[in-house]
């Protein structure tokens, strides 16, 4: 299995890489784990329309390097336990997925044309976080469906 996390931006906060540098060494036991940011597009304006320019174009790029059965981290997804989300991640393969790619947007999220192509809509609840801390907390419940379905001691 091949877990990739598509990004918008790049990561600047060290704390931040450490972290995911830590769950991706954790992972590479389960996985071939990657983790791909693309270019953030700059906001020339507070305009709506600059927003959706920004989004579309974020979503271009996005779209360009997404591969395999796509996971969006939406406000509006499907809120999942961590069991439920090992569970969902350890049915894939019996249906032919070899790779999944959770894609995370940038400051305004993700355009409608990447949250309609993606196969699911996942969301860890109503709470609005920082992308960039989105990323370290998504690592961290990647590892631990990855460890719910091994009955691995992490998850309590």
């Amino acid at each position: 299995m091949a877990v990739n996390v598509l990004c918008v931006g790049r990561l600047k906060e060290k704390y931040l890489k450490d972290g995911i540098a830590e769950y991706a060494k954790r992972l590479s036991r389960f996985c071939k784990f990657t983790v791909t940011e693309v270019e953030e597009e700059p906001l020339t304006s507070e305009s709506e329309s600059d927003i959706e320019r920004v989004k579309a174009r974020e979503g271009q790029r996005i779209l360009s390097r997404a591969e395999g059965h796509l996971i969006a981290l939406c406000i509006d997804g499907k809120n999942l336990s961590s069991t439920e989300l090992s569970e969902y991640m350890t049915s894939l393969p019996a249906k032919g997925v070899s790779r999944i790619t959770f894609i995370i947007g940038g400051s305004y999220g993700l355009s409608d044309e990447v949250a309609s192509r993606c196969n699911f809509r996942l969301s860890f609840g109503k709470n609005t976080y920082p992308h960039q801390l989105m990323r370290l907390i998504l690592c961290e419940q990647i590892y631990r469906a990855f460890m719910i379905a091994g009955g691995g001691t992490y998850h309590k």
